[in-house]
């Protein structure tokens, strides 16, 4: 399955959203100071980190610097892919990127992973709050450079903003949509200006997320172009080796200018970060074996289960051990794309749904390594359990002529089956669903109106989801819908869901622990649905998901945002937009027994290729150096 991660993020108004809206005032960022420079910002309380802070906890600014961190990484952002990449353009829309091009720009504010919703400057040394929260101001460090030296100021911040939100992937611009006035006041004074129609949260998502591009490096380039010239920098790393399609290196800048920063002291300590690219994951996989790639994130079940055997592991060179997740709400499942008719009926959804038989897969295919999703905000307080509460029915009765009947009642579930692989009471259900929604049976395939066929073709990029996908598409194809499975290469993969040319397609994403409206409507609201590129997959065009959306933008504190979210966990479950498949509660990871690293690893991220070190006495030990 795709994945990736939204941990960072109204051009339509709607008389659903708008009623909601009037029902409390418009607060965030409720107890931030205004009007004094602050080092950092929470959504909600207090910063863990006071002003006179050192470096992160779950830093280590004794570790030694050095050696080369090698592995094929298991997140990604915007345009970027893990099978081949073609350009070194990460945040546009155009072409696949490398993972990890973010690692060469700095953004104004960082957050920190033990803390679910704090941010602290990076670039920004302070940041100034507005009586109204509307207006940013930001104070930059007169040290920041760009890789060739040349000072980063204001005016490269303004540019960055302005061409993002006009140009970039719509994960960045989405985000800025809001984003009304970007003034540079002086070299090194920013003041970002918001609406006010978002919360003021949103600047929790944007300031982190936002790379600051050097405005004098563009003037002779376009920033829409797919190319291979790694664009001019300031952060911890710049792009070494290159390889196309093949290999990159990201190589440490050791006169980094902000190396000795909080935010950034007992991090980056490797001298090279290396991926390499596999358009399948077994040759990925034989690559670890013999130590071509240092460190690995399993994420199929059965090679976990049955073949990390190898002499390696035996010998104990290679670890293999189980890391918790973080503490994020999980999404993964299946996108059905209501911009085609045939999936456009709630029931017809909800069919499709009844035709995964989770628990057959789990025994036969998953070893027990998997659990079922039942929500798009898994291993997280936002999932709704059973009949909603007093708080959550406060939210609902306002809205209740707009939302369906059944929310009122337990949360959804999805189907369970006898585990046979084919449930006679749960495909039986599916075909009456389907009829329901006007489709007719003959001779065991279902036709529309006007007779057509019900098709369905669900895309997968990479060989590995034949095998969980294939039973599925059997089970859809004895109810008598057309279904097939269609395996595309990367490059292809990434123009088709950019252009919503798919029917179903399966998708993982991480997301921010603390969600914002700007976040939740790059995948569920409105506004995206028809944005080329946006994560709104399945087309969610709905105004009471827009209201929901926008009363998360208003919580105070984070028990209303838990209610909210559950709210909206509750509604989406029932329009069965997405159908969610499984999750595991850890990180499954082998690795070269040659590094060292701090525990426990932060609750909020693990960006192993940032925290962890070469360990050179372990390295000697196994013969890797």
């Amino acid at each position: 399955m795709m994945g990736g991660s939204l941990s960072r993020r109204d051009l339509l108004k709607y008389s659903g959203g708008a009623a909601l809206a009037a029902l409390a005032p418009r607060l965030a960022l409720a107890d931030v100071k205004t009007g004094a420079p602050l080092h950092g910002l929470s959504a909600f309380g207090e910063l863990k980190y006071a002003e006179d802070f050192t470096h992160f906890e779950y830093a280590n600014p004794d570790a030694p610097k050095g050696g080369t961190f090698c592995f094929s990484p298991p997140t990604w952002y915007f345009n970027q892919s893990t099978q081949t990449f073609n350009t070194l353009n990460g945040f546009s829309s155009r072409g696949d990127a490398p993972p990890r091009m973010e690692l060469c720009f700095d953004s104004l504010m960082t957050s920190a992973l033990d803390e679910p919703d704090s941010i602290y400057g990076l670039v920004a040394e302070s940041v100034t709050v507005s009586e109204d929260k509307r207006s940013f101001t930001f104070r930059l460090r007169p040290e920041a450079r760009f890789h060739d030296g040349s000072p980063l100021t204001a005016h490269d911040a303004v540019f960055s903003y302005q061409t993002l939100k006009a140009k970039g992937h719509p994960d960045l611009s989405l985000i800025l949509t809001e984003l009304q006035e970007i003034v540079a006041e002086d070299d090194h004074t920013l003041r970002l200006t918001f609406s006010g129609k978002h919360s003021d949260r949103a600047i929790l998502d944007i300031t982190p997320a936002i790379p600051i591009l050097s405005k004098s490096w563009y003037a002779t380039r376009d920033f829409d172009a797919s190319t291979l010239e790694a664009p001019l920098g300031s952060g911890a790393y710049r792009v070494g080796i290159v390889r196309v399609g093949q290999t990159i290196e990201f190589e440490r800048v050791a006169d980094y200018w902000a190396k000795d920063l909080p935010v950034q002291r007992g991090s980056n300590h490797f001298d090279r970060i290396r991926i390499e690219f596999f358009r399948d994951r077994q040759p990925d996989f034989e690559a670890f074996k013999k130590g071509d790639i240092y460190w690995r994130s399993e994420s199929t079940a059965k090679t976990w289960a049955t073949e990390y055997n190898f002499p390696a592991i035996q010998q104990k060179r290679v670890m293999k051990r189980e890391f918790p997740s973080e503490k994020r709400p999980t999404m993964q499942g299946w996108a059905l794309n209501q911009r085609r008719n045939q999936f456009r009926d709630p029931r017809v959804r909800e069919a499709i749904a009844l035709c995964f038989d989770f628990e057959w897969t789990k025994k036969n295919l998953f070893y027990d390594v998997y659990e079922r999703s039942q929500s798009l905000f898994e291993k997280s307080d936002f999932r709704a359990e059973g009949k909603p509460s007093a708080e959550e029915l406060a939210i609902m009765e306002p809205l209740r002529e707009k939302l369906p009947p059944e929310i009122f009642g337990d949360a959804v579930m999805q189907p369970v089956s006898d585990g046979s692989g084919r449930d006679r009471n749960n495909l039986r259900r599916a075909i009456e669903l389907i009829t329901a929604a006007g489709y007719t049976r003959t001779n065991g395939k279902f036709t529309d109106t006007s007779g057509q066929t019900f098709n369905l073709e669900l895309l997968i990029q990479a060989e590995v989801f034949t095998r969980s996908s294939t039973p599925f598409i059997n089970n859809l194809n004895a109810i008598g819908i057309n279904a097939t499975l269609r395996l595309v290469d990367p490059a292809q993969y990434q123009i088709r869901l950019q252009d919503f040319d798919f029917d179903m397609t399966g998708f993982a994403l991480s997301l921010s622990p603390t969600s914002t409206q700007e976040g939740l409507e790059t995948l569920f609201g409105s506004k995206s649905a028809n944005v080329p590129g946006s994560r709104n997959f399945a087309g969610i065009a709905d105004t009471t998901v827009d209201a929901l959306i926008q009363k998360v933008s208003e919580a105070t504190t984070r028990a209303e945002l838990v209610t909210i979210m559950r709210v909206l966990d509750r509604l989406l479950r029932i329009r069965r937009d997405w159908i969610p498949n499984w999750y595991s509660a850890n990180h499954l990871i082998a690795y070269w027994d040659m590094f060292g690293f701090k525990e426990p690893k932060p609750d909020y991220g693990f960006p192993v290729e940032t925290l962890w070190w070469l360990d050179e006495a372990k390295a000697k030990a196994i013969g890797k150096i």
